[in-house]
This record gives structure tokens, C-alpha cells and sequence, in this order.
């Protein structure tokens, strides 16, 4: 948060005024901030602004209006309410210290001081650079809306808005950072959301005192939950809007960020993070034959390999007829170490594949999967089994929801398949127990992380198990607390 100071009065003098802008914030210096000098009423103005983050159209009409004063008016005391109403905008507020000022003008905002006043006006004339709404990478679905959050937090508040028109819907904002003042937006509807945790969130983002949010949402995220090292996604995000405003009516409270296109939904807990929006625009029964798959693949993603591993260490464990997964043939390198450098070969190609530019992906691709994987065979690096299912598993990791959660079930993974290398069934077990065990004790904003599995709620979990039918989901989910338990009335 800013930390409180003195604040530096408005002087009813412009050269104090431009003097304390040009030491405080360099006008003058840097390029982008600047000020225009006119007369109006035979009282000098000057409006400060700052290249880049206002609309020159609103800046330019609003000067034309300001001058023009001086061809109809003629009265000189009334300067300041004359040109109060000459600022024509929806958005206009006063101001009368110095360190407010410079904070508006940093944000895009212009400030407009008047020779002989204390108080000058802000006109709100933001106009960010970004791009436009558009449907984000990590969320497509085959039938639905097309638009996705952005980096400008005024469109991201307007499209959540447009979907939920309700009057208790609020928004929040306050700024975090010393250097960097990042705006951050709190929403959530006010008779749903529990107001404990509104306040819980809002301490917790008071309490942040950094210099600045160069990595957006995700540094918010880590003085919120206070992760340490554990590799499970402690918050959820999704930069679709009609997900967002379904956790809304939920109870949820969103946490947006200036300049991050995707929005933090707290709390969640485990089965937030296995859940797809394409599973809602689908019937009830498709949609829960895609979740079960989905399931499928997540469970296949962390187990399939240290089984795998274990059935080849241990074959007495394998009956005869399964025992053709492998492998069948003779190889100079332990089937332990081909997994382990085929997993972090996958990885290998993970990050290439983010780092390549998409004109040379395709052929990355080629080399990846059919040079590579054929040659590493021929050559007796591995077997073909190795491939086989390391690729089910990553695949099984591609098709979980969350991208943080499939990179936090590899890691798990990788210390499974090494307690089952050097304990075998032992290994397997205790490693398995202690999984869950961690999970268990994982808890966010006062959340059990695996709820509604434990502690067991059955009618929420059924929810998870089943994909229910819109009309019959008739309560919100316990976990939140919501003030308003239904969302249907009865």
C-alpha cells in the first residue's frame, strides 16, 4: 500500500504547483508527462497529463470547451465554477494535495489547476494501450462466449459486469505497490459473499508493502496465501468471464489486477482446479462423461508411471496375462533412469515448446516426436514402453483443467516413481499417504483444500462426481459461507 505522508497542499500559486511536479515527477524531463499552459478569464491554467495513458481525442475537446470560456464569459471570480462546467465528461472529481494529484496524473488521469485555487479537477481520460477481448488459450470450448479478460482492468470489471446486472455487485479498488501503485479491484456481490472473508482479503492485501507488481496477479497471490514451497495452486484463475461471474453467485470474491489478463478466485479448494467451463456447455450427462475422462486423465498423469515402475521391479506382482505392458525387451539402461530422462525430456520440449516462435513450433514438433523418439529407440536408449507411457501421462497432464495443477502433479509424481525405485509396494505406499496427507493439511484462506472430500460433505460431493443440471443446483456451495444459501428462491 502507499505509506501515508504528509500530504502536499494544492498552492494557490501555478509556479509552486509546476516547481513541486517538475522535482516530484519530472515534468520537463521525461518526455511522456506534460503540461499545457493557457489563460482563461485573464487567470492562468495549466492541465498536467501523461502521453501514452490518455485519450488525446477527450484532452483536445476538452480544451477547445475550456477555451472557448473566454469568448462568452466574462466573469472572473466565477472562473473556477465556469470552468468546473465546461469539463465535459461523466468523470470529473477535485482535488487538494499535491501527492494525490501526481498518484491521478501516473495513472492516466489529467489534473487541471487554476491560477488563485487550492482546488484543482481531475478528468478521468484513461485510454491503456492493450488488446482487445479475445478468447484465451487455456480455456477454449467448443460452444460459448468467445470473449476473455485482457491486461485493462476497466474492460475486465465491464465484462464481468455486463454478465452480472446486479445493483449488490461491487467493486473495490485500491492500489498496491510503492513504486508501481498496480491498481487492484475486489469484487463480489454483497449479499452472498461472506463478509469475513471480504475482510479477510482486503487486510490481507493492505498488509502487502512492496516496491512494486511486476509479475502482476501472481505476486498477489503469494502474499495472499502465503504459499512457501508448496506446489499446489492455492487460488484459482480464469480469464473467461462467464466463469468468473458463476463464482460470483457462488459467493466466490474475484481479485483483479492491473495489467493481468487473468482473475484470482478465492477460496478453492482441490476439485476447483479439475473442472472446465466446456463441462457447463454440455448436457448434464455429456458434461459428466467429460468430467469422469477428464478424472481419468488426471489420475493417469500421477499414478500410471509409478505402477508402471513398480510392475517392472516387482513382475512377480503382475499377472501372467498383463504381462505384455512390458517391457519386452533387454535394455543396457535401467528402466528407473530411461523414465526419469524421458520425464525430463518431456519437460525439454514443454519449454521449448513456449519459448519457439509458432512459425518454427511445427518443425520443433517433427524433430521432437518423430527424430528424437524413433532415434532414441533405435539406438537402444529406451523402450518402446517407456515411450508409450510417458506419453499417456502427458497427455493425462495436458488434460487437467489447471495448468499449475498438472505441473504440481508432476512434481509429485517424480518422487513416487523414485519411492517406488527405491522401496517398491513400500515405496508406493507410503508415498501415496504421504500425497494425501499433504493435501490434507493444505489449507487456503481458512479453506480444507480437499473438501467436499474431507471432510466429507455428500451432497457436495456428488456435485463434483456428477455435473448437475443448472435448474437443479438450487444452493450455493457451504464452503464459501454464503449469507444467501440459495440461489434459486423456493
Amino acid at each position: 500500500m502507499t505509506a501515508n505522508t504528509n500530504k502536499v497542499p494544492i498552492s494557490e500559486k501555478l509556479v509552486d504547483n509546476e516547481k513541486f511536479f517538475k522535482e516530484k515527477i519530472g515534468v520537463g524531463t521525461s518526455f511522456d508527462l506534460g503540461v499545457r499552459k493557457i489563460h482563461v478569464l485573464n487567470r492562468e491554467v495549466h492541465i498536467y497529463y501523461c502521453t501514452g495513458l490518455c485519450d488525446t481525442q477527450f484532452l483536445i475537446e476538452l480544451l477547445k470547451q475550456i477555451v472557448r470560456i473566454n469568448d462568452n464569459e466574462r466573469q472572473t471570480a466565477q472562473a473556477k465554477q465556469i470552468i468546473e462546467n465546461r469539463l465535459v465528461h461523466q468523470q470529473v472529481s477535485t482535488v487538494n494535495n499535491l501527492d494525490e494529484a501526481v498518484d491521478r496524473l501516473l495513472s492516466g488521469l489529467i489534473i487541471i489547476l487554476i491560477e488563485g485555487e487550492s482546488t484543482g479537477f481531475i478528468v478521468d481520460v484513461r485510454s491503456y494501450p492493450g488488446r482487445q477481448p479475445e478468447e484465451p488459450d487455456t480455456e477454449k470450448v467448443v460452444r460459448g462466449a468467445r470473449d476473455g479478460y485482457v491486461e485493462n482492468i476497466i474492460i475486465n470489471t465491464a465484462l464481468t459486469r455486463r454478465r452480472i446486472r446486479d445493483e449488490r455487485l461491487r467493486f473495490e479498488i485500491l492500489q498496491v505497490g510503492e513504486r508501481s501503485k498496480t491498481d487492484i479491484c475486489i469484487a463480489y456481490i454483497k449479499d452472498v459473499a461472506d463478509p469475513g472473508l471480504v475482510e479477510l482479503v482486503k487486510k490481507e492485501l493492505q498488509q502487502i508493502n512492496i516496491d512494486g507488481l511486476t509479475m502482476g496477479d501472481k505476486t498477489i497471490e503469494e502474499f495472499l496465501v502465503k504459499q512457501g514451497y508448496n506446489p499446489y495452486p492455492l487460488v484459482r484463475y480464469t480469464e473467461r468471464p462467464d466463469v468468473a461471474a458463476t463464482h460470483l453467485l457462488e459467493g466466490h470474491v474475484l481479485i483483479m489486477v492491473d495489467t493481468s489478463p487473468s482473475v484470482i478466485i478465492t477460496p478453492t479448494t482441490f476439485f476447483h482446479h479439475v473442472q472446465h467451463a466446456e463441462e457447463y456447455r454440455q448436457s448434464p450427462a455429456v458434461g459428466t462423461f467429460v468430467r469422469w475422462v477428464r478424472f481419468l486423465g488426471i489420475l493417469t498423469s500421477l499414478f500410471l508411471l509409478p505402477l508402471w515402475v513398480l510392475f517392472v521391479l516387482e513382475p512377480s506382482l503382475l499377472p501372467d496375462k498383463w504381462a505384455f505392458i512390458g517391457p519386452n525387451k533387454q535394455t543396457n539402461i535401467p528402466v528407473i533412469i530411461q523414465v526419469l530422462i524421458a520425464d525430463f525430456g518431456i519437460e525439454f520440449l514443454r519449454m521449448a515448446a513456449i519459448h519457439t516462435p509458432t512459425p518454427l513450433s511445427t518443425a520443433m514438433g517433427l524433430i521432437a516426436a518423430v527424430l528424437i523418439g524413433e532415434i532414441a529407440i533405435n539406438v537402444g536408449l529406451f523402450v518402446p514402453e517407456v515411450i508409450l507411457y510417458i506419453s499417456v501421462s502427458a497427455i493425462g497432464s495436458f488434460a487437467t483443467p489447471s495448468y499449475e495443477l498438472s505441473i504440481a502433479n508432476k512434481i509429485s509424481r517424480l518422487f513416487l516413481v523414485i519411492a517406488v525405485a527405491l522401496f517398491k509396494v513400500p515405496g508406493l505406499v507410503i508415498g501415496t499417504t504421504v500425497y494425501l496427507l499433504l493435501l490434507i493439511r493444505i489449507r487456503s484462506l481458512n479453506t480444507p483444500y480437499l473438501w467436499p472430500f474431507i471432510p466429507f460433505d455428500p451432497a457436495a460431493f456428488m456435485q463434483i462426481i456428477v455435473r448437475r443440471s443448472v435448474a437443479g443446483a438450487k444452493v450455493r456451495p457451504s464452503i464459501v459461507h454464503p449469507q444467501n444459501r440459495r440461489r434459486q428462491p423456493s
